[in-house]
This record gives structure tokens, sequence and C-alpha cells, in this order.
């Protein structure tokens, strides 16, 4: 599939401004859900733009450059574990999205949004299933997000060591639950995930 010519045939319909809307980090035990929200110019080809998810990390950040270099907007939303806990992970990413589109500093005529739709925006929104593997602009917030996100979580790893959170960004792999059990959960954990509390849970109660 051609994922300009998905955004195209939005403009195509009268959709000058068209803005793709994805986030990262809904998965993981620990750190923010982080959403970008990106408006390319219609004559924009970025060479090797996909999903996020399918990109390996140095060709990410050459592509998160190229990105924020090519876009005409660029947008960010972030929400901490802390909402997260109070609301939940599906509301937090939601908050997150409609930050980044606040963030946008321009007023698109269409959102293409990664598969859910974002409560109380007043432009017209496409939720797209699979969004990043189908429109460009969703691909390259996908790039924005991801990257934001890793970088939060390596700065995360400074403040909290013992964690490894440069290695495992927060997701939950074996390491990351040994981690959690032997030393209970940091303040930047997600204390209402199943996995967390289970692991953490002499350390949660204590």
């Amino acid at each position: 599939m051609d994922i300009y010519r998905h955004d195209d045939s939005f403009r195509d319909e009268g959709f000058d401004v068209v803005a793709g809307i994805d986030e990262a980090g809904r998965g993981p035990l620990a750190g923010p859900v982080v959403a970008a929200a990106v408006i390319l110019p219609s004559h924009i080809r970025i060479k090797g733009l996909r999903d996020s998810k399918k990109v390996p990390e140095k060709e990410r950040t050459y592509l998160f450059w190229e990105v924020l270099v090519s876009a005409a907007a660029v947008g960010v939303g972030i929400v901490d574990n802390l909402e997260i806990d109070r609301t939940n992970i599906l509301k937090a990413a939601k908050s997150a999205m409609k930050q980044a589109v606040e963030d946008l500093g321009r007023s698109p005529d269409a959102l293409l949004v990664d598969a859910v739709t974002i409560p109380d925006i007043t432009f017209r929104q496409f939720p797209i299933i699979k969004g990043d593997t189908k429109s460009a602009s969703i691909a390259a917030a996908s790039i924005i997000a991801k990257y934001v996100r890793d970088t939060l979580m390596i700065n995360y790893d400074n403040l909290y060591p013992d964690y490894n959170f440069r290695r495992h960004k927060g997701y939950c792999t074996k390491d990351h639950m040994k981690i959690i059990a032997l030393l209970g959960p940091c303040p930047i954990h997600r204390k209402s995930f199943r996995q967390v509390m289970i692991s953490g849970l002499p350390f949660a109660l204590s």
C-alpha cells in the first residue's frame, strides 16, 4: 500500500490539511504514554517512513529528524503514570492525543487517528485500524511518539538506574519483572497495572 496515496485521498476529498495522530506506550508497566500529531506537506516523501514498531532504533532516530524538519507542524502530548493510574490507560492515551493536536499550533481539516476517536475535539476525525501501516502522517506521528517516549525512558534510567529502563523502556520483559519482584515498583511504575501489583505486591503493602 502506498501510505502517501492514502493521505492524498483525503486531500482529494477536500481536506487540504491532514494531521496524523498516534501514541506510544500503552503497554509498558512504567513511564508515560506519549502521543504525537504530524502534518506532512502534500509534496513530501520521506524514504523509509513506516510504522515505528517496524523500524530499528538507529533508523528511527534518522526518521525522527527527517519528520521533524519536513513536517508542516508537529505536536506532542505526554500523560504520566500518575494520571494513567488515576483514570486508565485508554483515557490517558486519548488525553495525550488531544494534547498533541492542541500542540500543533494550527487547525487541520482532518485528523487521521490510529484506531481510536479522541474526545472533545472539534476537528473531523477518521479512526483508521492499523493506521500506522496505511497512512504516512500516522506513521510519521508514530515515529515522533516512539522516539520522544524512548528518550524520556532513557532519562528515567539516569534517575532509577537499578531498573534498567534504558534497555526495556518500561515494557513487560522477563528482566523487568524480575527487577520489580526484587526491588518493588519505583515512582514511575503504573501501580494500577496487574503485572506491577503482582510482582511488587510485598513492597506495595509494606
